[in-house]
């Protein structure tokens, strides 16, 4: 298990949003409170967020715009192409994080075992606090009249409540 973060990612009318905590730790200390762990790739047309090794998270943006660049922005290709990568590089399978990645019509979750999940639902989340999120965030969708902005923002304040590894200071990239 990840236990370091929340990254959450809905789509709501019309609207994709990637939100994550700011808070990296090191065993039971807070190290940095104002982290992006959260990151706009291939020119502001996918979202990613990443929990886990903040080294390891940011070398898995690099290869996923690597893979989009390649696969001219088409997410679904290019996360096929970084899971495969990640499971079968030796250097990169010992990678510890967990990524998803998101544009206006596709969500994925990948990690180093060659998981490419797409969600059944319009929300995803990893990290620690992320089943905390993502269980507030389909109850908001479900039963608030608010933005997809405003879910994230209410859901990610709900798992900084109950999770020590996240905290209030998020990093919301969305596209519309």
């Amino acid at each position: 298990m990840i236990r370091s973060t929340t990254i959450l990612a809905l789509r709501h009318r019309g609207v994709t949003v990637v939100a994550g905590d700011g808070q990296v730790t090191h065993g039971d200390q807070i190290m940095k409170h104002g982290a992006r762990k959260v990151r706009p790739l291939a020119k502001g047309t996918v979202l990613a967020g990443f929990a886990g090794s903040a080294a390891d998270g940011l070398t898995l943006f690099e290869k996923l715009e690597q893979r989009l660049d390649e696969f001219d922005g088409h997410l679904a290709r290019a996360a096929v192409a970084l899971a495969r990568d990640w499971r079968t590089d030796r250097v990169l399978r010992r990678l510890e994080a967990l990524l998803i990645a998101a544009d206006r019509g596709q969500m994925f979750v990948l990690s180093g075992s060659g998981d490419v999940i797409e969600p059944d639902t319009a929300v995803a989340a990893i990290g620690s606090g992320g089943p905390i999120a993502q269980a507030a965030a389909m109850a908001l969708i479900g039963h608030a009249d608010m933005d997809a902005e405003a879910i994230a923002r209410a859901a990610m304040a709900i798992a900084a409540r109950q999770c020590v590894y996240t905290n209030d200071q998020v990093v919301l990239e969305s596209l519309a």
